[in-house]
């Protein structure tokens, strides 16, 4: 057992600064990832909506309410709450070269005890596709779930027909390890996902 865990969630998050705060930054080649804050509503709901029909078939169904500066508070402030109860941490991706964010990291579902894992959740928006973008924040999150907060293992899930998401995963280190029948309720449809996992002893940390 790590001296993190040993120490428990309140001694690994005295460094991380919480509702205002920008910190950790976690930099990877050509991204960074931050908290979101109040701040990011304008550029996110743009990037959100242009990317709208990209997204949607692969996320749940989008509230009447969204893309709304109501609907954007109320999610900073569960954001707030989660990464305090150290039950999430979310991380919006910016890109270096100008400050643009370009998509979103969640460790969702984080349990520690004998289990010391979480879940990786990811988005990008469509400008920002296919050009590598993710693959850096996720290979720049895997050190700080592994090391910042202690945990064992990570796991993900995709949609059977995201070959970009399977790819992407692999790219990552993760493993497949299994296919889970209407798993989760996307786009209105309860839809089979394929499993992947990353263990803190196969990842390369540097």
């Amino acid at each position: 057992m790590s001296a993190l865990m040993k120490q428990g969630p309140i001694a690994f998050m005295r460094g991380l600064t919480f509702p205002g705060g920008q910190q950790p930054v976690i930099n990877g080649s050509e991204i960074y990832l931050r908290y979101p804050r109040m701040a990011d509503y304008p550029e996110w709901a743009k990037l959100r909506g242009l990317s709208r029909d990209f997204l949607l078939p692969w996320e749940p169904v989008w509230a009447d309410d969204e893309l709304t500066r109501g609907a954007f508070r109320r999610r900073i402030k569960r954001y707030h709450k989660e990464t305090r109860l150290d039950s999430a941490y979310v991380f919006f991706v910016m890109r270096k070269a100008d400050n643009a964010l370009i998509g979103g990291c969640t460790l969702s579902n984080v349990r520690r005890g004998v289990t010391q894992g979480c879940t990786l959740g990811y988005w990008v928006g469509e400008p920002f596709a296919r050009q590598g973008y993710m693959t850096d924040a996720i290979k720049a999150l895997i050190p700080f779930v592994f090391r910042t907060l202690g945990l064992h293992r990570i796991e993900a899930a995709c949609l059977t027909a995201n070959d970009a998401s399977k790819a992407l995963l692999t790219r990552c280190g993760f493993r497949e390890e299994g296919l889970a029948r209407r798993y989760l309720m996307i786009n209105g449809v309860w839809s089979d996902h394929l499993l992947f996992a990353l263990l803190a002893d196969e990842a390369q940390l540097g």
